[in-house]
């Protein structure tokens, strides 16, 4: 009976060191690929910094933003680049935010959400406005409702307003309330936490101004 209970203490100390060697090395990990993903260029460099969250959020598996990042990443490569395919990118992003959300739903999420619906619009956007809209809606919707001061929700809907046509109720002046509400949003971010979502900031600020021109 002691050999059984001395052995299970090994185990629970072996188990409870892994989790302290894991967490010990988050916040670096983090770090780098972050950087990393402020740098990529290519599809497949998102992708190799995307595979690199991904690992991250299987070693960490409580925590939802290395998922988050790496959802970002598929997407801000598949926004850049004409010859990928974005259904099948689109694809696994979702697979990326169900394994987040299945740890904490929140705004942020619900807003990259939104993102990856603009992401399948744009494969042909005539074609795929009835089934999007809504969708955009829904997810707009629900990251305000989640967080009404993420800044990232509004700069996100404002791009689509943007680019709305006027006769649909878009265009520049229609999306500039949106832009202002993002930029005086992110005045107010906390920006202090090194892993808080953080992007779109200089994006909002640029389409504000053209929005005034």
């Amino acid at each position: 009976m002691k050999k059984i209970i001395l052995i299970s203490c090994v185990a629970v100390l072996l188990a409870t060191t892994n989790l302290v060697a894991q967490s010990a090395r988050y916040a670096p990990t983090m770090k780098t690929n972050l950087e990393l993903l402020k740098n990529a260029k290519s599809m497949q460099d998102y992708n190799s910094v995307a595979a690199a969250f991904t690992r991250i959020g299987q070693a960490e598996k409580t925590l939802w933003v290395p998922y988050y990042y790496a959802a970002l990443a598929k997407l801000h490569g598949a926004m850049n680049d004409q010859n990928v395919d974005k259904d099948a990118i689109a694809a696994q992003v979702d697979s990326l935010l169900s394994s987040a959300e299945a740890i904490q739903p929140n705004s942020e999420l619900s807003t990259l959400h939104y993102y990856n619906e603009v992401l399948k619009m744009t494969v042909n956007p005539a074609a795929r406005f009835m089934e999007e809209g809504p969708l955009l809606e829904k997810y707009y919707g629900q990251a305000v409702a989640q967080d009404s001061t993420n800044p990232r929700i509004y700069f996100m809907k404002g791009q689509t307003v943007f680019h709305t046509p006027e006769s649909f109720g878009g265009g520049p002046a229609a999306a500039k309330t949106l832009f202002q509400k993002a930029v005086d949003l992110y005045a107010t971010q906390d920006s202090t936490k090194d892993f808080k979502p953080k992007w779109g900031k200089e994006d909002a600020e640029a389409m504000l101004k053209q929005c005034e021109q």
